[in-house]
């Protein structure tokens, strides 16, 4: 049994309202054209600087790549630490390269919105919104809980989540333990179809609040799950998500430990199959796919497509062509299904 957050009825009822807790701040209208510079900078070495060279220079996304989205025409984005790219099919597209010169980017999410404006997140720099005209840098001057934006999501009423921040498009809502939530370190990572929020952190325990209760997550031995990466609804409405433990499945009343593989990152194809990026042991990470007709056998069928060393593998996206986008520390890598394409390097691999 989930055990309940004891909260006062009132706050609850408005926690996602604009009362009961944190002040909202409006965010003035600002934009920039020029290049912005984060206030740390990087140590430089030889490496350092040899990535920042090869970024400058080279028209691919040639860094670690934390997560791939899709753009609302079936282009490709592409959060890489030193830059943020589109990829058109044909041609990567820069993003970035006008609000901040490789030697000081750390982007690691991207998003289109709705409306088709643009998200870029940093890791210590806020986040960057750009409406198809000019750029508009928010962080914590505006409002923004936190400069480590990371994680950018969009619910289903159009706010825009950016860890413990919520940006309605006009002002900043920021959640705490104020709020009754159980942490001040969360990330939004899914809205399911019941409306449900379910929210993760890294060194957090994953906590759900379905509009009046915070539920923290416990599975059958009374343990939490924590440091959950990825989570999404698959077509039969169960939820997968994976944490230190491996892959876990939740049906609306069990939990079940698929695999004790990782997955930092997780998606379901059209065809239904799930495929996730993750640790299999501490040393070797892989891309691996579990089997739509398997999926809720005791044992799901899983093939391991690739593996490789840590964080060889990280943001997952199916494109609309059928073909599956992974990220990794040096750049990013397209599976069609028999052979991978490593951009950075120009070689498929079969």
């Amino acid at each position: 049994m989930m055990k309940y957050f004891h909260v006062y009825a009132l706050c609850l009822m408005s926690v996602f309202s604009t009362g009961c807790g944190q002040n909202r701040t409006n965010v003035p209208q600002d934009s920039i054209s020029k290049g912005h510079y984060p206030r740390s900078q990087p140590k430089e070495n030889s490496a350092g600087e040899l990535a920042v060279r090869l970024a400058t220079t080279s028209r691919v996304p040639v860094s670690m790549v934390r997560n791939v989205k899709p753009a609302r025409n079936g282009d490709i984005l592409i959060a890489s630490y030193l830059g943020v790219f589109r990829y058109d099919g044909t041609s990567f597209t820069n993003l970035t390269s006008r609000i901040s010169p490789a030697r000081f980017s750390s982007f690691w999410d991207v998003l289109e919105d709705r409306k088709g404006n643009l998200w870029f997140g940093s890791r210590d720099s806020g986040v960057y919104h750009y409406d198809g005209k000019s750029f508009q840098h928010l962080s914590t001057k505006n409002g923004l809980a936190s400069n480590t934006a990371t994680h950018i999501y969009e619910d289903k009423t159009g706010n825009i989540w950016i860890g413990a921040s919520r940006y309605d498009g006009k002002s900043f809502r920021n959640f705490t333990t104020k709020d009754r939530f159980p942490s001040n370190n969360i990330r939004l990572l899914l809205e399911d179809k019941t409306g449900k929020l379910w929210f993760g952190a890294q060194g957090e325990d994953m906590f759900v609040h379905d509009g009046k209760t915070f539920t923290v997550l416990k599975n059958k031995d009374g343990k939490t799950f924590r440091n959950v990466w990825s989570i999404i609804e698959d077509k039969n409405g169960s939820i997968w998500f994976g944490d230190t433990n491996g892959l876990w499945r939740y049906d609306g009343r069990t939990f079940t430990k698929v695999s004790q593989r990782g997955a930092y990152g997780i998606i379901q194809d059209k065809k239904g199959n799930i495929w996730t990026t993750g640790a299999v042991t501490q040393q070797l990470w892989a891309l691996s796919r579990y089997e739509a007709s398997s999926l809720y056998h005791k044992i799901p069928g899983v093939t391991e497509i690739t593996s490789g060393g840590p964080m060889d593998f990280l943001g997952l996206l199916e494109a609309n062509d059928g073909s599956i986008w992974f990220g990794s520390g040096g750049g990013v890598h397209r599976y069609d299904g028999k052979t991978i394409t490593d951009f950075k390097s120009g070689k498929d691999k079969n």
